[in-house]
């Protein structure tokens, strides 16, 4: 894996409207070029998810979905969710029990989930546990590193502004 660096889209002003453009048009082309179905309903729940760099459970989607008008049963978000994580266009936050776009899914990588515990703002960073102490205490083990998600919960920039403001 190379070294790469993901903004912390989620804590900084971006141009949102070219990122869920650009997001939408790798998934496309990733799903085209692997020959993959890009269907409607995978493509809105990643404008869904895309929309304001939160993480949703599967049920916010869902109702989402439902107040679209679209006749959406919880085994339609999942299979779309589903897919979305398997072909790395998002991830599953594990401690939140919800889902996120990926800051960057042109490139593989080990996410690091940056957590805003006031307003739930998500940031994605890249992860290099095997560059670590995790690293160091797998190869002493004999263990091999395949997959790592580390998610920390803490206070984002605009947040704790706001903290010290008070």
């Amino acid at each position: 894996m190379q070294d790469m660096t993901i903004p912390a889209v989620g804590f900084t002003d971006h141009d949102h409207t070219t990122c869920v453009a650009e997001t939408l048009a790798d998934a496309e082309q990733h799903c085209a070029e692997h020959e993959l179905r890009f269907t409607e309903i995978r493509r809105r729940v990643l404008e869904i998810l895309l929309d304001d760099h939160k993480a949703l459970g599967a049920y916010e989607i869902l109702d989402r979905l439902k107040n679209e008008g679209r006749a959406a049963q919880p085994p339609v978000a999942y299979r779309a969710l589903d897919f979305l994580v398997t072909h790395g266009f998002a991830h599953k936050i594990e401690r939140l029990n919800a889902y996120i776009a990926c800051a960057d899914p042109r490139h593989a990588h080990s996410p690091a989930f940056m957590i805003c515990r006031v307003c739930g703002s998500v940031a994605e960073a890249v992860a290099a546990p095997s560059r670590g102490l995790l690293g160091a205490a797998a190869r002493d083990a004999g263990f091999q590193i395949e997959q790592t998600v580390v998610e920390a919960f803490g206070v984002c920039p605009a947040c704790a502004e706001a903290e010290r403001a008070q």
